[in-house]
């Protein structure tokens, strides 16, 4: 494996990041002006109770501190040489190509698609309100993880160093932090809080997650501090959405009678519902309207 000063730069017209020097503040003002829109969207009643739940959450501090000692660290050059050496050390090797197909195939995983999927399956299973919360969570973290990449603007590894083996296609956008990790650990930490998993389920579902941030680093993708800083912000991000997951959340209560709920999704829910019994005629979910059954 070649040491960090073998690695020979790619030329600069290589290492320009996806986004040009003219369309990163346009996209960026755009992102910033969509999160202040979405705060004042929110009812007052809702950003109290939201900011009070918030100001509970001792631990969600203690993250966000250590999210921003992370992203400090960026500029730190030593930092920098340490980040490369890990990320070659795992990524330039030869690996057997059932196990590029295995690593390409679990870092899906953290791709929102995936997340939209989970979340339509909920919804059929009945967990409506959870589905709601992994849209809600999913999109909301996708605003900020984009802002924060806008802001940071660190090349991804292919585009500094010449030999990164890339598993794939080459990911578009700016690496820190990463978006795949950030959103595996935001289901995970949603779902366990949520269930109210035991230890030993807690664990698997943080290794899947790890996978899923190991894979980052292996397909080329990812620095190491990219998935350390995803690590954390999708822990933040999953606790802040138990916040809105616990019973009698306002803003919930708005989503789910709001056009942000898809009207085909309660018909197929109303189409595979069973008929309550009784002999009510009416189906749980009245057209589009208001969902009038339990939910869980």
């Amino acid at each position: 494996m070649a040491s960090v000063s073998d690695q020979t730069p790619l030329p600069p017209s290589h290492q320009a990041s996806f986004w040009s020097a003219k369309r990163r503040p346009v996209f960026l003002t755009v992102l910033l002006t969509g999160l202040v829109l979405f705060l004042i969207w929110l009812p007052g009643a809702a950003r109290v109770s939201l900011w009070t739940a918030l100001s509970a959450q001792r631990g969600l501090f203690a993250l966000l501190f250590l999210f921003a000692l992370v992203t400090l660290s960026l500029i730190w050059s030593a930092g920098q040489r340490l980040d490369t050496q890990i990320f070659m050390l795992f990524n330039m090797r030869g690996y057997p190509k059932w196990l590029d197909r295995f690593m390409w195939l679990a870092t899906q995983l953290g791709n929102m698609l995936a997340a939209f999927i989970i979340a339509f399956l909920l919804f059929l299973l009945n967990y409506r309100r959870l589905a709601i919360v992994i849209i809600f969570g999913t999109l909301t973290l996708w605003l900020l993880v984009e802002i924060i990449k806008a802001l940071s603007n660190r090349d991804r590894p292919f585009l500094t160093l010449e030999k990164t083996r890339i598993i794939g296609w080459r990911e578009k956008g700016d690496s820190f932090p990463s978006g795949h990790t950030t959103q595996i650990f935001f289901l995970m930490t949603l779902f366990i809080y949520h269930f109210q998993l035991g230890m030993g389920a807690a664990i698997a579902l943080y290794a899947i997650a790890a996978l899923v941030g190991f894979t980052r680093i292996y397909i080329g993708a990812h620095y190491p501090r990219d998935v350390i800083a995803g690590i954390v912000l999708g822990s933040v991000w999953g606790i802040l959405a138990t916040l809105l997951d616990s019973p009698g959340s306002y803003v919930i209560q708005q989503l789910e009678n709001s056009l942000l709920v898809p009207c085909v999704m309660r018909k197929v829910v109303a189409m595979s519902a069973p008929p309550p019994s009784g002999g009510d005629k009416h189906s749980p979910v009245d057209g589009c309207g208001r969902l009038t059954n339990k939910r869980r």
